[in-house]
């Protein structure tokens, strides 16, 4: 047998002792992990834990195995969201497949889990709409994907929103820059796809009865060329106009969740004609500012709501204290005073149900309601109690971190 892995080296020489010859539907259920609400897999698929970690393994043809190794390694490198591969082990005995090793999302659901949870609050729009940005990220990088569907997508919780990341790489073809027709067939595709999976829900009585899979499936098309056009179309405009309109198509571009990466801007006959190119990697521009001012690493529509927060609670130092008050010392002292009084609360029992930025988030959005309906702001303290008691606790204890599916948590949460 061989195996192919990547940095760190110590997370593929941890699982070096798993039963590599054996096949995987063979091994001793004590080495595995029982992940549920993963979603469907035409292969066989399988979790373990090392090192804190937890890592799933998926049999498959090797030469599969070693494109799909090498595309998620690319992937990893530009930036794009898909899950992380660590590794490969092929020539394993008897002519069996090869074992392509990925590392868990931690915090992800499958669409399965998203409506078979009670507490969901996600729409079936808001599903799509997440897949499709996910389509144009990979389009944009001249990823042709041949299997988006529900199935092969993961979604993690992102403030109100989601964030989607390609799973499945089986079927992905590479290209310098796709065709529209390319584009179109893989839309299409998309379209077949999520409609028998939408189908597949209603019939097991998991999805909402005002809910028509097959109209919410043909919108897919529209809802992707709504996207791609708004991100890559040609403006044209008067010369004395291209100073603040350049300004405000970037300023679009971040606000639909991309970034602007190379602009170019032509004078001609017409009129000043400009051309950006959207960079593909996720969005990065509040949380770059957030890790700036805190050392926390969290998603971007996470970031943008806790840096609303610190700048409220800045903005609030300075009243009090009658001067101007540094954006770095107010970041300290909203770490210290606000955010990790919060986070830090949340009692063993409940710990790695949210990531500790979600938390933070949905601790703020019930401080909200509560506030609403008491006609005051009670507080942050009188919130963190409440959501603790009543909100926390109806969430699936399965939405968990890593180390708690190992079983190796402390039950402090990230910081």
């Amino acid at each position: 047998m061989r195996f192919l892995f990547r940095p760190p080296a110590d997370e593929a020489t941890a699982l070096l002792t798993l039963p590599w010859e054996q096949p995987l539907e063979e091994w001793d259920p004590d080495l595995l992990l029982h992940v549920p609400q993963r979603g469907i897999s035409r292969h066989v698929v399988r979790f373990v834990a090392a090192e804190g970690s937890v890592f799933a393994l998926k049999e498959i043809a090797e030469p599969l195995a070693r494109k799909e190794y090498a595309l998620l390694g690319e992937f990893a490198e530009e930036g794009l969201p898909a899950v992380s591969v660590l590794g490969i082990c092929v020539d394993r005995p008897g002519g069996q497949e090869a074992l392509l090793v990925t590392r868990y999302l931690e915090y992800s659901m499958s669409y399965r889990h998203l409506f078979s949870s009670p507490r969901s609050q996600h729409s079936t729009s808001q599903l799509l709409d997440t897949m499709v940005v996910l389509l144009v990220r990979l389009h944009l990088a001249g990823v042709f994907w041949g299997d988006c569907s529900l199935s092969n997508t993961l979604f993690r919780p992102d403030a109100d929103g989601l964030t989607a990341y390609l799973v499945d790489a089986e079927t992905v073809e590479r290209r310098p820059v796709l065709s529209a027709g390319m584009r179109r067939h893989d839309v299409d595709l998309a379209r077949e796809r999520v409609g028998a999976e939408l189908l597949d829900l209603q019939f097991g009585e998991l999805l909402s009865p005002d809910v028509d899979p097959i109209t919410v499936a043909d919108a897919l098309p529209g809802r992707y060329e709504a996207l791609w056009d708004a991100v890559t179309r040609e403006e044209v405009f008067r010369r004395d106009e291209q100073r603040y309109r350049v300004a405000e198509r970037l300023a679009w571009i971040n606000e639909l969740g991309f970034d602007a990466g190379e602009v170019e801007l032509v004078h001609t006959p017409e009129g000043a004609r400009l051309r950006v190119q959207t960079r593909v990697a996720e969005p990065g521009q509040h949380r770059r500012e957030l890790f700036r001012l805190t050392g926390l690493e969290v998603q971007e529509n996470q970031a943008r709501r806790l840096l609303n927060d610190l700048r409220s609670y800045r903005a609030w130092l300075e009243q009090e204290g009658g001067r101007p008050v540094p954006e770095t010392v107010a970041g300290h002292r909203w770490m210290a005073e606000v955010y990790l009084p919060v986070v830090q609360a949340v009692p063993r029992h409940l710990a790695g149900r949210l990531a500790p930025a979600q938390l933070f988030h949905e601790v703020l959005e019930h401080r909200w309601f509560l506030s609403e309906q008491a006609g005051r702001d009670v507080g942050t303290t009188a919130a963190l109690e409440s959501y603790l008691s009543s909100e926390l606790p109806r969430l699936p204890a399965d939405m968990t971190t890593p180390a708690v599916l190992a079983g190796g948590a402390d039950g402090a949460p990230d910081r």
